[in-house]
Protein backbone atom coordinates (compact mmCIF):
# COMPACT_ATOMS: atom_id res chain seq x y z
CA UNK A 1 0.00 0.00 0.00
CA UNK A 2 1.41 3.22 -1.13
CA UNK A 3 1.48 6.02 1.50
CA UNK A 4 -0.63 8.64 -0.07
CA UNK A 5 -4.05 5.81 0.52
CA UNK A 6 -3.43 5.68 4.16
CA UNK A 7 -5.58 7.70 6.39
CA UNK A 8 -3.76 9.51 9.37
CA UNK A 9 -4.26 9.09 12.61
CA UNK A 10 -5.46 12.23 13.24
CA UNK A 11 -7.62 12.40 10.04
CA UNK A 12 -9.17 9.23 11.52
CA UNK A 13 -9.95 10.54 14.96
CA UNK A 14 -11.23 13.96 13.27
CA UNK A 15 -13.86 11.78 10.88
CA UNK A 16 -14.19 9.54 14.04
CA UNK A 17 -15.58 12.46 15.94
CA UNK A 18 -17.52 13.77 13.39
CA UNK A 19 -19.54 10.63 12.62
CA UNK A 20 -19.90 10.25 16.70
CA UNK A 21 -20.86 13.76 17.29
CA UNK A 22 -23.85 13.47 14.32
CA UNK A 23 -24.82 10.49 16.01
CA UNK A 24 -25.25 12.25 19.31
CA UNK A 25 -27.03 15.44 17.80
CA UNK A 26 -29.27 13.44 15.92
CA UNK A 27 -30.10 11.57 19.45
CA UNK A 28 -30.33 14.61 21.16
CA UNK A 29 -32.34 16.93 18.72
CA UNK A 30 -35.14 15.41 17.17
CA UNK A 31 -36.93 14.41 20.55
CA UNK A 32 -35.81 18.21 21.85
CA UNK A 33 -37.30 19.69 18.73
CA UNK A 34 -40.41 17.78 19.01
CA UNK A 35 -40.76 18.91 22.86
CA UNK A 36 -40.78 22.03 21.57
CA UNK A 37 -42.80 21.90 18.21
CA UNK A 38 -46.06 19.63 20.05
CA UNK A 39 -47.88 22.27 21.13
CA UNK A 40 -48.15 23.63 17.98
CA UNK A 41 -49.63 20.71 16.33
CA UNK A 42 -52.30 19.78 18.80
CA UNK A 43 -55.35 20.55 17.30
CA UNK A 44 -57.53 23.89 18.53
CA UNK A 45 -60.94 24.49 18.34
CA UNK A 46 -62.47 22.13 20.99
CA UNK A 47 -65.99 21.69 22.24
CA UNK A 48 -67.27 21.62 24.76
CA UNK A 49 -70.89 21.46 26.45
CA UNK A 50 -70.89 24.28 29.22
CA UNK A 51 -74.21 24.45 31.72
CA UNK A 52 -75.56 27.99 32.32
CA UNK A 53 -78.38 27.46 34.45
CA UNK A 54 -81.42 25.21 35.12
CA UNK A 55 -84.30 25.78 32.70
CA UNK A 56 -87.21 26.12 35.27
CA UNK A 57 -85.39 29.18 36.06
CA UNK A 58 -85.55 30.94 33.08
CA UNK A 59 -88.55 33.19 32.87
CA UNK A 60 -90.61 33.00 29.43
CA UNK A 61 -90.54 36.53 28.03
CA UNK A 62 -87.47 37.86 29.81
CA UNK A 63 -83.90 37.80 28.59
CA UNK A 64 -82.22 36.37 31.75
CA UNK A 65 -78.52 37.25 31.92
CA UNK A 66 -75.68 34.14 32.05
CA UNK A 67 -72.32 34.03 32.07
CA UNK A 68 -69.02 31.31 32.29
CA UNK A 69 -65.19 31.25 31.80
CA UNK A 70 -63.62 29.03 29.69
CA UNK A 71 -59.57 27.81 30.67
CA UNK A 72 -57.61 26.67 27.69
CA UNK A 73 -54.34 25.23 28.17
CA UNK A 74 -52.36 25.54 25.36
CA UNK A 75 -48.82 24.20 25.35
CA UNK A 76 -47.23 26.44 28.18
CA UNK A 77 -49.84 29.05 27.68
CA UNK A 78 -53.15 29.33 29.98
CA UNK A 79 -55.96 31.77 28.65
CA UNK A 80 -58.90 32.48 30.08
CA UNK A 81 -62.10 33.70 28.33
CA UNK A 82 -64.80 34.90 29.30
CA UNK A 83 -67.85 34.24 27.41
CA UNK A 84 -71.90 36.01 28.30
CA UNK A 85 -75.05 36.18 26.77
CA UNK A 86 -78.96 36.64 27.43
CA UNK A 87 -81.53 32.97 27.00
CA UNK A 88 -85.15 34.31 26.06
CA UNK A 89 -87.72 31.26 26.53
CA UNK A 90 -90.74 32.44 24.29
CA UNK A 91 -92.58 29.41 25.71
CA UNK A 92 -92.63 26.57 28.19
CA UNK A 93 -91.33 24.45 24.92
CA UNK A 94 -87.56 23.54 25.83
CA UNK A 95 -86.95 23.96 22.51
CA UNK A 96 -88.24 27.28 22.03
CA UNK A 97 -85.26 28.92 23.39
CA UNK A 98 -82.89 32.08 21.90
CA UNK A 99 -79.37 32.17 23.24
CA UNK A 100 -77.95 35.22 22.31
CA UNK A 101 -74.18 36.48 22.67
CA UNK A 102 -73.68 39.42 25.00
CA UNK A 103 -71.19 41.02 22.72
CA UNK A 104 -71.51 43.76 20.34
CA UNK A 105 -71.13 42.69 16.86
CA UNK A 106 -69.01 46.19 16.24
CA UNK A 107 -66.45 46.30 18.33
CA UNK A 108 -66.54 43.30 21.01
CA UNK A 109 -68.17 45.85 23.99
CA UNK A 110 -71.12 44.06 26.42
CA UNK A 111 -74.19 45.13 25.43
CA UNK A 112 -76.98 45.13 28.70
CA UNK A 113 -80.77 44.38 28.14
CA UNK A 114 -82.96 48.25 29.26
CA UNK A 115 -86.25 46.43 29.98
CA UNK A 116 -87.84 50.02 29.40
CA UNK A 117 -86.58 50.44 25.94
CA UNK A 118 -87.07 46.51 25.46
CA UNK A 119 -83.40 46.51 23.79
CA UNK A 120 -80.20 45.29 24.23
CA UNK A 121 -77.56 48.42 24.08
CA UNK A 122 -73.98 49.17 23.50
CA UNK A 123 -72.46 51.57 26.18
CA UNK A 124 -69.53 51.90 23.47
CA UNK A 125 -71.15 53.66 20.63
CA UNK A 126 -74.74 53.52 21.41
CA UNK A 127 -75.74 50.38 19.34
CA UNK A 128 -79.19 48.92 19.63
CA UNK A 129 -80.65 45.53 19.23
CA UNK A 130 -84.15 44.18 19.44
CA UNK A 131 -84.45 41.44 21.86
CA UNK A 132 -84.60 38.86 19.64
CA UNK A 133 -80.96 40.08 18.69
CA UNK A 134 -81.31 42.36 15.24
CA UNK A 135 -79.67 45.39 14.81
CA UNK A 136 -82.16 48.65 15.48
CA UNK A 137 -79.38 51.51 15.23
CA UNK A 138 -75.78 52.19 15.79
CA UNK A 139 -72.75 50.75 13.76
CA UNK A 140 -72.94 46.78 14.36
CA UNK A 141 -72.92 45.23 10.99
CA UNK A 142 -74.92 42.24 11.83
CA UNK A 143 -77.46 40.94 14.85
CA UNK A 144 -76.12 39.91 17.87
CA UNK A 145 -74.23 35.97 17.45
CA UNK A 146 -76.18 33.48 18.60
CA UNK A 147 -75.35 30.02 20.31
CA UNK A 148 -77.22 28.06 18.25
CA UNK A 149 -76.44 24.37 19.38
CA UNK A 150 -78.23 24.49 22.64
CA UNK A 151 -79.58 21.17 24.75
CA UNK A 152 -81.40 20.37 28.02
CA UNK A 153 -79.49 17.71 30.13
CA UNK A 154 -81.09 15.05 32.49
CA UNK A 155 -80.68 17.42 35.73
CA UNK A 156 -83.01 19.58 33.80
CA UNK A 157 -79.90 22.53 33.38
CA UNK A 158 -79.83 24.09 29.94
CA UNK A 159 -76.17 23.90 28.51
CA UNK A 160 -74.59 25.18 25.31
CA UNK A 161 -72.26 23.94 22.77
CA UNK A 162 -68.99 26.28 22.91
CA UNK A 163 -66.05 26.24 19.90
CA UNK A 164 -62.89 27.41 21.67
CA UNK A 165 -60.68 28.57 19.01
Amino acid sequence: MSSSNRISRRDFIKATTAIIGGFITVAVGIPAVAYLIDPARKSGGKESWVPIGKLEGIPVGTPTPFSFTVTKVNGWERTSTTYGGYVLRSSKDPQDILVLSSRCTHLGCRVNWKEDSQTYQCPCHDARFSKLGAVLGGPPPRPLDRFAVFNVDADGNLVILVKES
